[in-house]
């Protein structure tokens, strides 16, 4: 007997059964063509025998649509020997998402990146089928397909329309379609529990669907699960119909026994705080029995669009060794990124050191920068994120991993190899720390690295402050020393005219520069001289950890893949025995040899997480803590010296300010007194008598205040580079004196 079929172009066999459902059988194939792989879907006796419009309804939706999100349709053919007609389509050699979710290791969901993936490309298919007025009416993971790209890229494309027809927003229909786990309460009430309701369903149905399967691929297990599965029919309507709005999941974990309701995802689940805050109330939207509260499919796609145009944030915490997601919508600002934080780290915004690449964050952004704006992170280039106010280092607590199965004496195929996959879900969870692990190691060594730069910049940045301060502080002072010789001069020459000149004195305004001097400039360079000359931060944490183990480096990761490979292969090995059903002797052998070996291999993948990388990364984020408390204080004490020396600057030049005022004051005085011939002589007649008699003392004490006024003028100009270096409003006030002057 032959297994191949075939059309006037194609070729399939009938042992290559890629799906099978109520109707039909999906078989892989080639072109005889060109030898292409394709994906040939046949028809049963049960399909025939419905009327003419439903069988050729799937070839009519299959022919309006085309959209990478939905499989390609490549031929309708005849059969060659039962003349019926068969639908060729492309293949999607990745399987259907039922079958991934099926993995071992997908037991607790898909991983975030491709959950993300899978909610794009199923809310492209759908939004395609709505612009066409189609309903699907049987979406569940198992008519999602995986098509793996030439590039090695991943397409999730919709299939099966054998359900699907044409329907208008606001028209309904009453036929029965779909799989109960994924029905709508209302068809479930009439497919399932076959009740003579008389309601008629909308297109809102698929939206029910997709909710379900969403929450499927989110967390490895339906939202409704009555105890006994599908033959608790009557509850499963319960759970569905009688939740309340907002809830997400329902189970009952005994016979007769209470439904524990959720409006959360469970913590299991793979995906990330920052994405469950996004999804949970997508899914609350998309799981409501009431037909004025659930979603419309508007609503859906923008929401879809809103989350899918978020900037994904990386971010690593360093009070708690925790790795966590900030999903930022594309026009939040940062001051919506410290609110965000917050939500996950209750770090006040106030209190947030945020660290890109061994800087400030916001010397990287602005305050106004959009979120579309922001750099790029990765998971293990993150953001690094440190309290201000709080120097302790406490490891975030983390559900337990379940423990690896324990095999009975007594050999037994079917739970055998049951035992074995629950050990190969144990295994990836296990290697998923064990990464997970291993990465906090090294994040933990880069954000020392990054504070200690960060440190070490703060402090150059501060004593180049100080430095230029005390420049400008001695600018300021032979100001004011030239401008007390200039009043010497001044009351000499009133002494010598034998007049009273009005001359102030500056005795009082004295330079603030003992507090930079004797204060400031000593604790700046004895900070600056240990933690950046001599870099005792970086010395403290490299003889702290010196002989600390890492996981990374003992290649921890590495081994935990290599012993998921041995459990899964073992696994592999008890399902082929299963399908065997009788044993031989030797063959039972081997099979108590993978049991042995299913054991031995989860041992030592156990004792990585255990024994060696849980350890290693607690004693880690101990001399962490300790070494923080040292580098925080020394931050600290930065930031203060710092606002310390602003205010001393603002201080330096406000008496710069008030000097200069001074100075113009005298000088006016003084011109108003010696113009003769613009003003009423205020200089006694004797007094100018006796100058034309020494008219050489005189021209001398002239030449001594612009002699006096000629050294300030110089003296300013030659310090007034230093001052436009260090601040345009310095340069102002001392320019303008010397203008004046």
């Amino acid at each position: 007997m032959s297994f191949l079929r075939g059309s006037a172009n194609y070729v399939w066999c009938t042992t290559s059964v890629l799906g099978k459902g109520a109707t039909g059988a999906v078989f892989q194939g080639v072109n005889k063509n060109n030898g292409e792989p394709v994906a040939v879907k046949t028809f049963n006796q049960l399909s025939h025998m419905r009327p003419h419009d439903v069988q050729v309804r799937e070839f009519e939706v299959l022919k309006k649509v085309k959209h990478e999100n939905i499989v390609k349709l490549l031929a309708i053919e005849e059969e060659q020997e039962s003349r019926g007609k068969v639908i060729v389509m492309e293949l999607c050699t990745g399987g259907s998402l039922f079958n991934i979710l099926d993995d071992p290791e997908n037991t607790y969901g898909l991983q975030e990146e491709e959950f993300l993936l899978v909610l794009e490309h199923l809310s492209a298919g759908m939004k395609h089928l709505r612009d066409n007025n189609l309903v699907h009416r049987d979406l569940k993971p198992g008519n999602i397909m995986k098509f793996i790209c030439d590039d090695g890229t991943t397409v999730y494309k919709l299939t099966d329309f054998g359900a699907a027809r044409e329907l208008e927003e606001d028209q309904q229909f009453m036929s029965l379609y779909g799989t109960e786990e994924y029905l709508h309460p209302d068809m479930y009430e009439r497919a399932v529990l076959r009740k003579p309701v008389g309601k008629t369903f909308g297109a809102t149905v698929d939206l029910w669907s997709i909710g379900v399967t969403l929450y499927h691929v989110a967390t490895g297990n339906l939202p409704f699960r009555p105890f006994g599965g599908r033959r608790n029919k009557e509850t499963m309507y319960y759970i569905t119909t009688k939740k309340a709005s907002g809830v997400i999941s329902g189970t009952q974990t005994s016979e007769n026994g209470q439904i524990e309701w959720s409006k959360e995802l469970p913590t299991n689940c793979q995906l990330s705080t920052g994405l469950k805050k996004l999804v949970t109330p997508l899914l609350a939207g998309l799981l409501e029995v009431d037909s004025q509260r659930i979603w419309s499919f508007e609503r859906f796609f923008s929401e879809v669009t809103s989350i899918l145009s978020c900037k994904l944030l990386h971010i690593f915490y360093i009070n708690k060794v925790q790795s966590i997601r900030i999903y930022m919508h594309p026009d939040e600002t940062y001051e919506e990124l410290q609110c965000l934080v917050r939500e996950q780290t209750d770090v006040s915004a106030a209190n947030q050191i945020l660290l890109y690449q061994e800087s400030a964050l916001l010397s990287t952004v602005e305050d106004t920068t959009p979120g579309r704006g922001y750099p790029s992170t990765l998971e293990d280039k993150p953001l690094m994120l440190f309290s201000k106010e709080n120097n302790n280092v406490t490891l975030a607590s983390e559900a337990d991993i379940p423990n690896f199965p324990t095999f009975p004496n007594l050999v037994s195929v079917e739970t055998d190899a049951s035992l074995a996959k629950t050990a190969c879900s144990v295994g990836h969870a296990c290697k998923r720390r064990v990464e997970k692990q291993s990465r906090c190691s090294l994040l933990i060594h880069a954000c020392v690295d990054q504070f200690t730069a960060l440190v070490s910049k703060d402090l150059e940045v501060l004593d180049t402050k100080s430095q230029k301060l005390r420049d400008v502080t001695r600018c300021v002072e032979e100001m004011r020393e030239a401008m007390t010789r200039s009043r010497n001069t001044v009351r000499d020459l009133g002494k010598r005219l034998d007049t009273q000149l009005d001359v102030d004195d500056l005795s009082t305004m004295t330079t603030p520069s003992h507090e930079l001097i004797n204060d400031l400039a000593p604790a700046i360079q004895l900070l600056h001289q240990r933690y950046v000359t001599e870099n005792l931060l970086h010395k403290e944490w490299s003889a702290t950890t010196r002989s600390l183990p890492c996981p990374a480096k003992s290649r921890a990761p590495a081994r935990a893949r290599t012993l998921v490979d041995r459990l899964r292969d073992s696994w592999q090995h008890l399902l082929r025995d299963r399908a065997t059903r009788n044993l031989t002797y030797n063959d039972e052998q081997f099979h108590v040899l993978e049991r042995i070996k299913v054991g031995e291999n989860g041992r030592r993948l156990r004792s990585i997480l255990d024994s060696e990388c849980q350890p290693a990364v607690a004693q880690l984020a101990d001399s962490l803590a300790d070494w923080y408390k040292m580098a925080q204080t020394v931050f600290l004490q930065a930031r203060i010296l710092d606002k310390d020396i602003d205010a001393y600057e603002r201080r330096l030049e406000a008496f710069a300010h008030r000097l200069s005022k001074v100075d113009l004051t005298f000088h006016q005085k003084l011109q108003d007194q010696v113009k003769l011939d613009t003003k009423p002589n205020p200089i006694p007649i004797k007094s100018i008598h006796k100058v034309r008699r020494d008219n050489k003392v005189f021209h001398k004490s002239i030449k001594d205040i612009l002699a006096v006024q000629g050294e300030m003028a110089t003296m300013m100009r030659e310090n007034s580079e230093l001052v436009n270096q260090f601040q345009q409003l310095t340069m102002n006030f001392v320019g303008d004196g010397a203008e004046e002057k």
